[in-house]
């Protein structure tokens, strides 16, 4: 991709100029397919998904401020997925058992109550006992009461090392986990200044919930709580 016609267009299109923002389109057309090729096999034919995630570039275009210094395919890449994730969602494409959703709240409920009480997250094992649950339908149950997940989020909490974009496949397209990365650091660069700071400590640093308390002057409980909410923000802001 050319960049300063690229950079031409963009100041063009912002200002307008209906031309400028087709030749736009056309020209960032490949970062629309890349994104669209993530959902392929979601039951809608991908020329679809294209035309649904030029949508997304649309708005990029249109709502694109340079004062904020953020490259243009860091902030397009966001609403491209969203507005296909959404049109997938309200289509009625994704259905979840109403079994799974109701374990799902079940396993929400106990796990905020252990947390109160624990000061820690429970491991997904403790959950589904607490719950007289099998582990692996506490695990579907789970992930249908919270369908998109940080990357970055610790999925063992003895080992905040593996975390979600670990457990990824070496053979993934390179493309992907670039896209996946600029979603996600797009999504947090738009987080509260104590939330960014958690996230470097917690999973950039590698530190403890304890010690990353100890550092704020916060107590591990407040920690646990404002994780909790950071990852339901990024969750919807990558749905």
């Amino acid at each position: 991709m050319d960049f300063t016609k690229n950079q031409e267009l963009l100041e063009l299109a912002v200002s307008g100029d209906e031309n400028a923002t087709n030749q736009l389109m056309q020209l960032n057309l490949g970062l629309v397919r890349s994104c669209a090729l993530k959902f392929k096999d979601r039951g809608v034919e991908y020329d679809d998904l294209v035309q649904i995630g030029s949508i997304g570039m649309l708005k990029a275009i249109k709502s694109f401020d340079f004062s904020r210094g953020t490259a243009f395919s860091t902030y397009a890449v966001p609403l491209i997925i969203g507005e296909i994730k959404r049109f997938i969602r309200d289509d009625g494409l994704i259905k979840v058992s109403r079994i799974y959703k109701k374990q799902g709240a079940i396993l929400m409920r106990e796990r905020e109550k252990y947390i109160s009480e624990n000061g820690k997250e429970p491991h997904i094992e403790e959950l589904a006992m607490l719950c007289n649950m099998k582990v692996e339908d506490a695990v579907i149950a789970l992930d249908a009461s919270s369908p998109v997940n940080s990357l970055s989020a610790s999925l063992n909490n003895d080992d905040e090392n593996y975390t979600l974009e670990n457990t990824l496949s070496d053979t993934k397209n390179d493309i992907d986990n670039k896209i996946d990365r600029l979603a996600l650091s797009q999504a947090i660069s738009a987080l509260p200044p104590l939330w960014r700071k958690i996230i470097v400590m917690r999973y950039l640093k590698e530190y403890s919930q304890q010690k990353t308390a100890q550092l704020l002057g916060l107590t591990q409980v407040k920690i646990s709580r404002e994780e909790k909410k950071i990852f339901e923000t990024l969750r919807k802001e990558l749905s």
